[in-house]
């Protein structure tokens, strides 16, 4: 299926899940937020939450500082 990520065209499994997607990115689900079709995803949904072709999907590292 074609994703949309961060404004880039993107190939995935058809039973892609914002878990699946991460894991793809080397990324841990602590250190990002995750919106899908402008709607912000929860980390504990991240498992369920299956990604569909078309999705728009934002993924915006969290930095921390002061």
């Amino acid at each position: 299926m074609k994703i949309t990520l961060n404004g880039e065209a993107r190939e995935l499994d058809e039973d892609a899940s914002v878990t699946d997607l991460l894991e793809m990115l080397q990324v841990q689900s602590r250190q990002v937020a995750v919106e899908v079709n402008l709607e912000l995803v929860p980390r504990h949904q991240h498992p369920a939450r299956m990604l569909a072709s078309g999705d728009c999907v934002e993924v915006v590292t969290l930095v921390g500082g002061g």
